[in-house]
């Protein structure tokens, strides 16, 4: 697995997850997963997500890291925090419906920005 450098402190594969929530796949991808991510020696903390496809002769993913609020991190952390089954991307919870929305053309669409 790729590790982070924080965008904070520069200290490379400092970044860990502290909380996910995996949830449905989309028209593009098989796995998606919504992250919160912390440094382990400043006090960064901030947004991550994970896709990857099995569609098609190769796997792809990408994991992608975000600055953000403090009460953006906050606020998603308390959602995950809220949801029974955070590992479950079948967990019909008010979290994961709200997380797990996609566009008209069937792409997942992240509620604080586009990844």
């Amino acid at each position: 697995m790729m590790s982070f450098t924080c965008p904070d402190c520069q200290r490379p594969d400092s970044l860990h997850i502290t909380h996910k929530l995996e949830l449905p796949p989309d028209g593009r991808s098989d796995e998606i997963s919504l992250q919160i991510v912390a440094c382990d020696d400043c006090e960064f903390r901030g947004m991550a997500v994970y896709e990857e496809s099995r569609r098609g002769a190769s796997d792809s993913w990408h994991h992608d890291g975000r600055m953000v609020a403090a009460a953006d991190v906050e606020r998603l952390t308390n959602d995950i925090s809220q949801c029974p089954q955070p590992g479950s991307s079948r967990c019909d919870c008010e979290v994961h419906e709200t997380y797990g929305k996609t566009n008209e053309y069937g792409r997942w669409v992240f509620r604080y920005g586009s990844f």
